[in-house]
C-alpha cells in the first residue's frame, strides 16, 4: 500500500468505517420491538440472540487467526456477503427458529468481521509512517461511528413513522433498506480497500488456514505473558454484559414510560439519532481525555460513569428523563471505545493484531450473549428497571482492571511500548523475546503481514 500516504489510508478507512455502521443504525431502533412483534417473549429474543454469541465464541479465533494469514479484504468480503444473507432472512422471519438462524448468521459476520479493518488501517498507517499516532484515526472512526449509526437512525425512525408498506410492517422497513446499505457496502469495500498479499488463489487459501491456528496460538502466547493486555481483554467480559442495558433493553424501557411500543419505535428512532451524535461528540473527545487524565484512567474513570447513566435509565420515572440518560451514556460509551482500543493496539503489533483483537471481541459478545439471556429473564420476572440496575453495576466493576495499563504506562513513561513495532508486548520476558528473534518466526510474519487490510458490535 506504499502508493496511498497516511491521510488517504485514514480516509478509505472512515469511509468503510462509516459505510458498515450505517446499515447497524437503522436496525438498532426497531430489531428487538420486530421480534415482539412477531411474538417473541423477552426470554425468547435473549435465546435468540445467545445464537450469535455462541456462533461467534466458536469462530473468533480462527477467523481472526485467517485474516492475519491470508489477508484482511477476503474476510472483510465473506463478512459482508453473510450480512446480505443475514439481513434478507430478517425480512421474513416469523419463529424463534428462523431468528435464531438470522442471529447465528449475525455471529458469523461478527467474527469474520471484528478487527480486520482497524487492523489493515494500523498496520498500513504504520508502514507508511511508523511514528505516526493511529489514535486520532480511531478517534475519528469512533466519531464516524457515531455519525452513521446517528443517520440510521434517523432514517429508520422516519420509516416507521410512514407506517406499513402494503405487506410490509412498519417495523421491518427499516430492514429493507439496511440490506439495500449493506450491499453499498460490500461494493465499496470491494473498490477501496487495497492490500499487498503474497499469494491469492486456492493454494494461499489453504496455506492460511493451517497458519491460522498458529497466529491465534501466538495471540493466547500474549495473553498469558502480559498482565496488562489480559486485565484489557477482561474489561470486554463485564463491558459486554452491561451493554445490552443499552442495546436491548432501553427500547423495553422507553415503550414502557411511553405506554405504546410503536409510539415508543417512532421516538427511539430521533432518540438513537441524538444518542449517536452524542457518541461521535464522546469519541471526538478521546485526544483531550489522554492529555487531561491519561488513557487507561480515563477508560477506568468512564467505566463508572457509564454505569450510573443505566442506574437514571433505569429508575427516572418519565420519557424525558429516560432519554437524557440514554444520551449520557452513548456518549460516555462513544468516548470509551477509541481509548480501550488505542490501550489494546499499543500491546501488540502487526502479526497477531487482528487475532488478539478477535479475542477480545470473543470474550464480550458471549458475554452479551449472556447478559442478554439473564438480563432477560429478570426482565420478564422482576422488571426492565431491575435487570438494568444489575447490568449497571456490571459496566461499573470493571473500572479497576485499567489499573495494569496505568501501572505499566507510568513505568514506561509513554503510551507505547518500546517494543512495540517489533510485535512484542511491554512485559513479555527477555528470554521470550531473544528466542523468538532468534528462531526468525516473528521477523517471516512480519513479511509476510507487511501491508495488509480490514473493519468491525
Amino acid at each position: 500500500m506504499s502508493e496511498l500516504s497516511v491521510r488517504q489510508i485514514r480516509r478509505r478507512f472512515l469511509i468503510l468505517h462509516g459505510l458498515r455502521w450505517l446499515p447497524t443504525g437503522l436496525l438498532i431502533p426497531v430489531v428487538i420491538l420486530l421480534m415482539q412483534e412477531r411474538g417473541l417473549t423477552l426470554t425468547q429474543i435473549g435465546l435468540a440472540a445467545a445464537a450469535q454469541g455462541v456462533v461467534v465464541l466458536a469462530l473468533e479465533l480462527p477467523t481472526g487467526g485467517f485474516a492475519d494469514a491470508l489477508g484482511r479484504k477476503p474476510v472483510l468480503v465473506a463478512a459482508g456477503s453473510v450480512s446480505l444473507v443475514s439481513l434478507g432472512l430478517l425480512v421474513v422471519a416469523d419463529s424463534f427458529a428462523l431468528l435464531a438462524i438470522v442471529w447465528a448468521l449475525q455471529g458469523v459476520f461478527r467474527a469474520l468481521d471484528s478487527g480486520p479493518l482497524e487492523s489493515w488501517y494500523v498496520d498500513s498507517t504504520l508502514a507508511v509512517d511508523p511514528d505516526a499516532a493511529y489514535e486520532k484515526g480511531l478517534g475519528h472512526g469512533g466519531t464516524v461511528l457515531g455519525l452513521s449509526i446517528a443517520a440510521g437512525a434517523l432514517l429508520s425512525g422516519g420509516l416507521v413513522a410512514l407506517g406499513p408498506l402494503g405487506p410490509v410492517s412498519a417495523l421491518t422497513t427499516p430492514v429493507l433498506a439496511a440490506l439495500g446499505l449493506q450491499g453499498v457496502s460490500l461494493l465499496a469495500l470491494l473498490t477501496l480497500l487495497v492490500e499487498r498479499r503474497p499469494a491469492s488463489g486456492p493454494g494461499a487459501v489453504r496455506a492460511s488456514v493451517r497458519a491460522a491456528p498458529r497466529m491465534v496460538g501466538e495471540a493466547f502466547g500474549l495473553l498469558r505473558r502480559s498482565r496488562v493486555l489480559l486485565a484489557l481483554v477482561a474489561v470486554e467480559l463485564f463491558w459486554g454484559f452491561g451493554m445490552v442495558t443499552f442495546e436491548s433493553l432501553l427500547p423495553i424501557r422507553l415503550a414502557e414510560v411511553v405506554g405504546d411500543a410503536d409510539r415508543a419505535a417512532a421516538l427511539l428512532g430521533p432518540a438513537s439519532t441524538v444518542a449517536w451524535l452524542a457518541s461521535a461528540a464522546g469519541a471526538a473527545l478521546t485526544p483531550l481525555l489522554i492529555r487531561w487524565l491519561g488513557a487507561a484512567p480515563g477508560a477506568a474513570l468512564l467505566r463508572i460513569v457509564q454505569g450510573v447513566t443505566v442506574v437514571a435509565m433505569a429508575l427516572l420515572a418519565g420519557p424525558v428523563g429516560v432519554l437524557i440518560a440514554f444520551f449520557a451514556c452513548h456518549a460516555v460509551h462513544g468516548a470509551s471505545n477509541p481509548l480501550h482500543m488505542g490501550l489494546l493496539h499499543r500491546q501488540v503489533d502487526g502479526p497477531y493484531r487482528t487475532s488478539v483483537i478477535s479475542v477480545n471481541s470473543m470474550v464480550a459478545l458471549p458475554a452479551g450473549a449472556l447478559g442478554g439471556v439473564l438480563l432477560g429473564f429478570i426482565g420478564d420476572r422482576a422488571g426492565v428497571s431491575t435487570a438494568m440496575l444489575v447490568g449497571a453495576v456490571a459496566l461499573a466493576v470493571a473500572a479497576p482492571l485499567y489499573l495494569p495499563a496505568w501501572r505499566a504506562g507510568r513505568v514506561a513513561g509513554q503510551p507505547r511500548p518500546a517494543a512495540d513495532r517489533a510485535g512484542r508486548i511491554a512485559d513479555e520476558p527477555a528470554a521470550d523475546r531473544a528466542g523468538r528473534t532468534a528462531d526468525g518466526r516473528t521477523d517471516d510474519q512480519a513479511k509476510r503481514t507487511e501491508v495488509s487490510g480490514n473493519v468491525s458490535a
